[in-house]
């Protein structure tokens, strides 16, 4: 009899050829498609949720809701709901307020470093969105750089796109300690966070960046989805200021020397000002990130 497993063959390829397919069995147990309690309780106190998905032109991007905590709930054991869609200006605001799409969320808490991952099918309500979850489960807080609340400020402001970075979003890439990634495979869309000291993602020109891939819990969800298909989307925050740069295009792993490292390809950036009314102070980093 055939175990059934978490991972699709994208994931699988990427276990074996780093070695840890044994690992990514036993961590793999924890990936559910049930909200526990302590899931659900984590969940309502959150202010801020990432969700990844794919646009109308099937291009893939992560945006950042918010709203005071209890806007994100699960209302049963396999169902949360986000009482705020994401800001008409946003590129996935359409395809979610349009039908059923197949999503990734992250939950990430720089106060407590804790995260949860949830993915599964959104659907509109009246009030913003429901999401059935077909997978949920918890990361270790590796690479969480610690940051309190200081404030709320409402108040967006002006959004820019473009097709690559301007000077002023190339020195934004490099001096974030955190990125969000959204990645799909025929399985659905994850939603997944990265963070390092400031420096860890390099800006190689307005179109292309890369960042070594820190070991982590071996499941290579994301690495997985890429081997599978290369479109990524990226959200950078400014903690402080409430700015978020979404960034959309191509994404592939080069292994090399026992190391990983992801090369991006940029051809679509939003950069909304004031995009999240949530003022961090400044981060206290995890002890276990690497030197730059």
């Amino acid at each position: 009899m055939t175990t059934p497993t978490p991972y699709h063959p994208g994931s699988r390829a990427v276990q074996d050829r780093v070695g840890v397919r044994e690992a990514a069995d036993h961590v793999g147990r924890a990936i559910g498609p049930g909200i526990r309690p302590v899931a659900a309780a984590f969940l309502e106190l959150q202010p801020m949720l990432v969700l990844g998905a794919a646009d109308e032109r099937g291009r893939m991007w992560a945006s950042l809701l918010t709203g005071r905590p209890g806007f994100v709930r699960a209302t049963g054991t396999h169902q949360i709901s986000v009482t705020r869609g994401p800001a008409g200006s946003d590129p996935l605001a359409g395809v979610l307020a349009a039908g059923s799409s197949p999503v990734g969320t992250i939950a990430l808490d720089p106060r407590t470093r804790r995260r949860m991952r949830l993915n599964g099918t959104a659907r509109p309500t009246p009030r913003g969105l429901a999401v059935e979850a077909e997978q949920v489960f918890s990361n270790c807080p590796k690479y969480l750089q610690h940051r309190e609340i200081e404030a709320y400020e409402e108040g967006p402001g002006e959004v820019r796109r473009g097709e690559r970075l301007t000077p002023d979003q190339e020195e934004f890439v490099r001096a974030a300690d955190t990125f969000f990634i959204a990645t799909t495979a025929s399985d659905g869309v994850d939603a997944s966070h990265r963070g390092g000291n400031p420096g860890f993602v390099h800006v190689t020109s307005p179109t292309r960046l890369e960042w070594r891939d820190y070991p982590g819990n071996s499941m290579f969800l994301t690495l997985g989805n890429l081997e599978a298909d290369p479109r990524a989307g990226l959200l950078f925050v400014d903690w402080t200021r409430g700015t978020t740069l979404q960034l959309s295009g191509m994404a592939r792993t080069v292994f090399a020397a026992g190391e990983r490292t992801v090369r991006f390809i940029v051809e679509h950036a939003v950069e909304s000002e004031g995009a999240s009314p949530l003022r961090w102070s400044a981060p206290a980093y995890s002890p276990a990130n690497p030197p730059e």
